[in-house]
């Protein structure tokens, strides 16, 4: 038999080299040695995410994806799609930073609201007399002789008492037992060392990033804040892309959870450097959408790919944190706060929550802005929720020059005095544009009379131009950009923002029409999430993604999911809260509602 054909692919300016063998695409290329690219349509050659350019030797011809996605300047150029291109022989790629999983900006802080103290975990100081030739009882019979009364039919995890007999001799036989109670239950969640302190972990999964919190479960303190991207992002960018990869492989699934696992670990890590040891981490709390939670909890999530978007589960989950991977105490358990309904997930209920609809009697409307878009109205007690599938727009997805909010990203957006000023993340030359700064592109582009209400460009706007073969906003031209490229906004950009922002409204709409509310009515509007946390609000409302209201009725609240789940970890009263709220909520599914199209439909112009 023939020995198989073997390419060397050099990966630049990233510097790594990968030997593939033949007919392997350049993007499983990159993967096998790390280098994550974006791969928003989960390698289906249907976005340009993973565009890369042939710096040296042979690969194979475009295909008819590529042509569709890529012009013809730029296959002329020698860019391709990672995903659809072949090496044919020893090659040598550039990969534009926009194609890199690059460092990007995550939200993390959010409201912090005064609750009482109710942690489900306590601690005890003991001092446990060693065995003897006279004395020969087991350490977990003297463990549990020297428990206060109340604690006596405590019970220990196996990976608890696994570890035992090796840090009771280590401590000398003092040790802080931390006691978690639930339900009538006694456990020993964690064996530490003597006066340590006790934290918990909360998590907000989000599809694109994920924000981790380390909190002192006896103070309430916030010890520290940390975030990330998803690293499932490099297997699509959107809810239906991972549940599509997670189905094509037995290993699919178990990939995915692996990955979001390893980088919480990483995060951990982060968090306790200089404050403590991921084992004092006693208590966890975990949030994210019904497909971000099952693939955390390695539930399978093929029936959340098609109608009628049935959860495996929609009841709290409690779960061992060693069952899933995570590295924290032995004894510690990940507490899963319940789905609401399709893909309106626990993170939703933590950010109803978070934002404190129990103490408020008004009628508020809460968005939190993502790929999936979840909307509440709450109103006289009354809460309404659903989904929309506003699309990645917003992250840079399906935009010519768009990336996530990473260094370099166009932020800001201003037309002044006729001229165009742009704002990058970083304060470095422009190398795309990001969610917000492509809001703010469109909207001062309306307010400039560079658009009509259908979002076609008006030829006679100065602010228009040629670029390449086809005309568009620029907003760097070539000699301010970190790549030596216009950066434009095309019309096609432009209509993935009417799609995203009439899929919000439409949302919006049908809800208000459910309830019997006009846009009058409402007292606040709550924007939450990342997005949500640096789009000029200014800009949302002109382009029409939200009611026309008074600033001051607008409030943006940042990871509200996060501060939801951080009070779940330092309250059993807030678990048992927000658990009446998943109860409470109607959902209303957009998909079958008799009025979302229609105003789906009205609500694409400006």
């Amino acid at each position: 038999m023939a020995d198989e054909t073997i390419f060397k692919v050099d990966l630049q300016p990233v510097g790594r080299r990968a030997q593939v063998a033949a007919g392997t695409t350049l993007l499983a290329a990159a993967r096998s040695v790390g280098v994550e690219l974006q791969s928003i349509c989960g390698g289906a050659g249907t976005c340009n995410s993973c565009r890369v350019r042939l710096a040296k030797g042979v690969i194979s011809p475009p295909t008819t994806a590529e042509k569709d996605e890529l012009s013809a300047e730029e296959l002329a150029a020698g860019y391709r799609l990672a995903c659809q291109a072949v090496a044919l022989s020893d090659v040598c790629l550039d990969i534009p930073a926009e194609s890199l999983t690059a460092p990007q900006r995550v939200q993390v802080e959010g409201e912090d609201r005064k609750i009482v103290l109710q942690p489900l975990v306590s601690a005890v100081d003991v001092h446990i007399a060693p065995p003897s030739l006279t004395d020969l009882r087991s350490d977990l019979t003297r463990l549990r002789s020297v428990l206060p009364s109340d604690n006596g039919g405590v019970e220990l995890p196996l990976p608890v008492l696994a570890s035992l007999a090796e840090k009771l001799r280590r401590q000398e036989w003092s040790t802080r037992l931390v006691v978690r109670h639930t339900a009538g239950r006694r456990q020993i969640a964690g064996v530490l060392p003597p006066h340590s302190r006790m934290f918990g972990l909360a998590v907000d999964i989000g599809t694109t990033k994920l924000a981790a919190y380390l909190i002192d479960l006896e103070s309430g303190e916030t010890v520290g804040r940390a975030g990330a991207p998803n690293p499932q992002i490099a297997y699509g960018e959107d809810v239906i892309s991972r549940i599509c990869f997670a189905n094509q492989t037995p290993e699919g699934l178990s990939l995915l959870q692996n990955k979001v696992v390893q980088t919480m670990n990483h995060l951990v890590a982060e968090l306790c450097a200089g404050v403590g040891s991921p084992e004092q981490i006693v208590d966890a709390v975990v949030v994210g959408n019904t497909v971000m939670h099952h693939i955390f909890a390695g539930l399978p999530v093929d029936q959340l790919g098609t109608a009628p978007f049935a959860s495996v589960v929609s009841e709290k989950l409690e779960i061992p944190a060693a069952h899933v991977g995570l590295s924290l105490s032995s004894g510690a358990t990940v507490y899963l706060p319940p789905n609401i309904a399709g893909y309106v997930g626990a993170d939703h209920v933590a950010m109803l929550l978070g934002i404190g609809i129990d103490q408020n009697q008004r009628t508020v409307l809460a968005i939190d802005i993502g790929t999936n878009t979840e909307i509440s109205l709450i109103h006289h007690g009354r809460i309404l929720s659903c989904s929309c599938a506003s699309g990645p727009a917003f992250e840079g997805a399906h935009i010519r020059h768009g990336m996530r909010a990473a260094q370099g990203a166009i932020e800001r957006v201003r037309i002044i005095d006729g001229k165009v000023h742009t704002h990058t993340i970083g304060g470095v030359p422009p190398v795309g544009i990001c969610g917000s700064g492509i809001l703010d592109a469109v909207a001062e582009m309306l307010a400039a009379n560079g658009l009509d209400k259908r979002g076609n460009f008006r030829k006679d706007s100065p602010f228009i131009c040629q670029s390449g073969s086809e005309s568009g906003f620029v907003l760097a031209p070539a000699v301010t950009t970190g790549h030596g490229s216009d950066i434009v906004i095309t019309r096609q950009d432009v209509n993935e923002i009417q799609l995203a922002k009439a899929a919000i409204r439409a949302g919006i709409e049908v809800l208000l029409q459910e309830a019997g509310l006009e846009h009058r009515c409402l007292d606040e509007i709550v924007i939450a999430g990342a997005f949500g946390s640096y789009l000029d609000v200014r800009s949302a409302i002109r382009v029409g993604m939200v009611p026309p209201l008074p600033r001051d009725r607008f409030r943006q609240v940042g990871n509200a999911a996060g501060t939801g789940a951080r009070q779940m970890l330092l309250s059993g009263e807030r678990r048992r809260m927000a658990e009446e709220i998943a109860q409470r909520v109607e959902y209303v599914e957009l998909a079958s509602h008799r009025a979302f199209s229609d105003w789906f439909a009205s609500e694409l112009h400006f």
